[in-house]
């Protein structure tokens, strides 16, 4: 590998017989790597600009990744990407291009790598972790080593209209579609919150006892009577519950807003209800 100077320029390495005890020639072929197109190789940073940035990864010649090759994310700066001096995986385009470049790619490695450690969360139905980097036609671009699409309607629990506020977000999602042919990963928040929505409900049914007072906050008034928010769950008070007189109107007793204290009547565990008193 070549050398940096203080002010950050690099220089090449240079081979030279003397300092080698076995034939020029030789040397240097001991001295390179062997590559072939497709193959995984680390290297690093020694030049970045505008356009490329140079890599060295013990070639005869350095390595250049173009801009585009950089990042799965549109018109990002180079050095927002790599710094000078950074080991980074790279995938070996081009041996050598029509101007005699070894071309090769960073985003191309990390979309291989991401591959295979998606298809085993996905066997695992497991959760990956990206940052919202599009607003897309239909939804959002989660960056998750390589361009998984998030549809609007499983963004969260109810559609949301404006996507713009989640770009540079950082979101957790599960798989609900992976095809590698098509390069077509598909995410769901939706569903994570729902399961985790599904877990505190069951959790919140299982600690409430039946007998037990509980304040609360009426949430709605209907025709035969009035839901209670318990702070996890909201919980009926049947009209015939709501008073020890004849009720006809719910809300000649409640009105939504007001804070009243209630009894545990009933827990219906698989029906997910909750009668008051």
């Amino acid at each position: 590998m070549g050398t940096f100077d203080k002010d950050g320029n690099y220089t090449p390495r240079q081979v030279v017989e003397r300092d080698l005890s076995q034939p020029f020639a030789e040397a240097i072929g001991n001295t390179m790597v062997e590559l072939k197109e497709g193959q995984l190789v680390t290297g690093t940073v020694v030049r970045i600009t505008r356009d490329e940035v140079l890599v060295e990864i013990g070639y005869k010649t350095e390595g250049v990744i173009l801009s585009r090759e950089l990042s799965i994310r549109n018109d990002v700066d180079p050095n927002e990407i790599v710094k000078l001096g950074e080991k980074i995986e790279t995938l070996v385009l081009t041996l050598e291009d029509k101007e005699g470049r070894l071309l090769l790619s960073k985003k191309r490695a990390q979309y291989e790598r991401a591959w295979g450690d998606i298809e085993k969360v996905k066997a695992a139905d497991g959760t990956v972790e990206g940052l919202v980097i599009e607003v897309v036609k239909g939804g959002l671009i989660v960056d998750i080593g390589l361009r998984g699409f998030l549809p609007a309607s499983l963004v969260e629990l109810r559609r949301v209209r404006d996507l713009a506020p989640y770009i540079g977000q950082r979101i957790t999602a599960k798989i609900l579609e992976l095809d590698r042919n098509r390069n077509n990963v598909v995410l769901s928040r939706r569903t994570l919150l729902e399961q985790n929505q599904r877990g505190a409900r069951d959790e919140f049914l299982t600690n409430l006892k039946i007998g037990e007072v509980r304040k609360g906050r009426i949430s709605s008034v209907v025709a035969f009577g009035a839901f209670v928010d318990l702070g996890g769950m909201d919980g009926l008070i049947h009209v015939s519950e709501l008073s020890w007189k004849h009720v006809d109107n719910p809300t000649a007793v409640v009105n939504i807003g007001d804070e009243v204290t209630v009894k545990v009547l009933e827990v219906d565990m698989e029906r997910e209800r909750i009668s008051l008193s």
